[in-house]
């Protein structure tokens, strides 16, 4: 399974790209995170439907430094082939 995250707020900047990567790989996830020319930050998480539900949850509640508004996933079957979570 995968997701398409995107999260909306003061999100750029302040450490929440590498906040997202850290966590996604505790949670044994695949795929990115980047920012988006808009201001919100876009993730693709590939893995255990859970594993992705917790993600989703820690991007709501963001790092220190941010301030998430709003986060908006969308889920799909199909996946890539990724070997680990970076940002790009």
């Amino acid at each position: 399974m995968s997701a398409h995250i995107f999260v909306l707020g003061f999100v750029q900047g302040v450490g929440f790209r590498r906040f997202i990567q850290k966590k996604a790989r505790e949670l044994a996830l695949l795929g990115w995170v980047k920012n988006l020319p808009d201001g919100r930050v876009e993730i693709l998480a590939q893995g255990k439907n859970e594993n992705i539900e917790k993600l989703v949850k820690i991007a709501e509640e963001g790092n220190i430094f941010s301030d998430v508004k709003d986060v908006v996933v969308n889920f799909e079957k199909k996946e890539e082939n990724f070997s680990d979570f970076t940002i790009i």
